[in-house]
């Protein structure tokens, strides 16, 4: 299975720790940046880098990580095909696969310590999708291409 992974400055070393959990588990990893704690570099670019590899099937999944997971979240999911998820620990991990289909997790490495971090990464890996959740998540696939309205 083949997995995008990026990250702004704030989320590089969470990235590169996650990185290392997943090539040990046997995954492939496309590591699309960045490559730096330091220099500083804005996090829609890599949120959204991540979901078009995961949309356009250059990866399999994607994990994208910020300071809070916040940011890097809405920037994945404004790529239409994409359901990106903030998870905090194993739980919200497993369920964001399960009821969400989840298709990118997305952690802040300011709020998620390395071990909380890695469980709920392995919880969202080894979830699958729960088929009766599947009508909620065609209503979010037709999302994608609904006009905006204020109904």
């Amino acid at each position: 299975m083949r997995i995008a992974l990026g990250s702004d400055h704030a989320g590089y070393d969470l990235k590169r720790m996650l990185k290392a959990s997943l090539l040990s588990w046997g995954y492939e990893v496309k590591d699309l940046g960045t490559d730096s704690a330091t220099e500083p570099v804005d996090y829609p670019d890599y949120g959204a880098a991540v979901g078009r590899a995961v949309v356009a099937g250059d990866a399999d999944l994607g994990v994208a990580c910020c300071g809070s997971g916040m940011g890097i979240a809405m920037a994945a999911n404004k790529v239409p095909g994409v359901r990106a998820a903030v998870v905090h620990d194993a739980t919200t991990g497993r369920l964001a696969r399960e009821h969400n289909d989840a298709n990118v997790l997305c952690m802040g490495a300011r709020v998620t310590g390395s071990l909380v971090a890695i469980d709920a990464l392995a919880a969202w890996l080894n979830a699958t999708a729960e088929p009766r959740h599947a009508p909620r998540l065609e209503k979010l696939s037709e999302l994608d291409t609904a006009p905006a309205s204020r109904e």
